[in-house]
């Protein structure tokens, strides 16, 4: 079997959703032995088709445009089994490279009128490969999907052979939702098998894909506050993920589920501690966390018998936790104070990394 893997995705260097999922469904498929040509339209010129209809007078069939489309990509496409057409989703729809490529597939198409089930469309010149959509998103909610669904669904009608639609696709690159990732991944590999083996995902594949990787509440207000991370800084998302950025809190709502997403259980597995914190400053107010053995707890208001209780400053504090200030040395300049079991403090880092 020949498949053509196409990504539309403008990303390169690793920073892809898209092209995560496309390498997993990719993997699955080549584990069955089937040939897989991938195709990053980032790297080719692909024309806009200008509706000038040669390739259905003059040179039927034929593109009038010499580029990468008509010499290499139309003639891999017409010789494949089955195309995945994998794109970001741009304005709830296929982004604008991908379907350029779909728009000069129009030499594959003749000019006459016929009926099709009482709806007039083009006769084929020749038969299409079948199809897979393949597309990712930052929204938390599958709905989000449901434009490009109705649309490729409407496009290539019995020829589709599965959608994979991934939402809070941000999340595939988190290191703090590894699990859940590897998780999602493994099950777009046993997708990419079952495509080629039986023409279809299984539902408890698609289940797993879809999965939900983090609440809707937190999502929201963590993508906020990278958001105003990178523009307090400056800087693009890109840049925030190179140098390592961590999401500065506004809140005491927010420092709780960023502490949540940073903790560490593996290295937290023989840890049993509360933790509390009374900020001061501009925002006021204390809260807690409860760690038991590699599980965290966040809570808001004071605990009763903390095992480390740190009173700072909220700005200070979250100076540290963002590694904008070295928190052991503010502590020595007593810019905070800690009470209780300092290994703790010691090993906030490495609880929480």
């Amino acid at each position: 079997m020949k498949i053509m893997a196409i990504s539309s995705s403008p990303r390169g260097g690793g920073q892809s959703k898209t092209e995560i999922m496309l390498s997993a469904l990719v993997k699955g498929m080549r584990e069955t032995g089937a040939t897989v040509q991938e195709v990053y339209l980032r790297n080719h010129k692909v024309h806009y088709c200008t509706g000038c209809y040669t390739c259905w007078t003059k040179t039927p069939g034929v593109c009038q445009l010499k580029d990468d489309m008509t010499l290499k990509l139309f003639p891999m496409f017409l010789e494949s089994d089955i195309v995945v057409y994998a794109s970001p989703l741009y304005h709830f729809t296929m982004n604008a490279c991908m379907k350029a490529f779909i728009e000069r597939t129009l030499p594959m198409v003749q000019p006459f009128l016929v009926d099709k089930g009482g709806r007039t469309s083009h006769p084929l010149r020749t038969k299409p490969p079948a199809s897979v959509m393949l597309s990712v998103a930052g929204f938390p909610e599958i709905s989000v999907f449901q434009h490009l669904s109705s649309h490729v669904r409407f496009m290539f009608g019995k020829g589709l052979l599965a959608e994979i639609y991934r939402p809070a696709a941000e999340l595939l690159s988190n290191p703090a939702f590894k699990r859940t990732v590897a998780d999602i991944l493994e099950a777009t590999t046993e997708a990419g098998r079952e495509l080629v083996e039986s023409s279809r995902i299984k539902d408890a594949t698609m289940q797993r894909i879809t999965q939900t990787i983090c609440d809707t509440e937190s999502l929201r207000m963590m993508g906020d506050l990278m958001w105003k991370t990178c523009i307090a800084e400056g800087i693009t998302t890109k840049e925030f993920q190179a140098k390592g950025r961590v999401p500065r809190p506004d809140s005491i709502a927010s420092f709780l589920a960023v502490m949540k997403i940073g903790f560490n259980p593996k290295k937290a597995a023989d840890t049993q501690a509360v933790l509390q914190f009374t900020f001061t400053g501009t925002v006021e107010g204390s809260c807690h966390l409860i760690i038991d053995k590699g599980k965290i707890e966040t809570h808001t208001g004071a605990a009763p018998k903390p095992d480390l209780a740190i009173t700072a400053p909220f700005e200070t504090w979250m100076d540290v936790i963002t590694k904008k200030a070295d928190g052991a040395q503010l502590f020595v300049e007593q810019k905070y104070t800690a009470e209780g079991n300092l290994d703790l403090l010691m090993n906030m880092a490495k609880l929480f990394g």
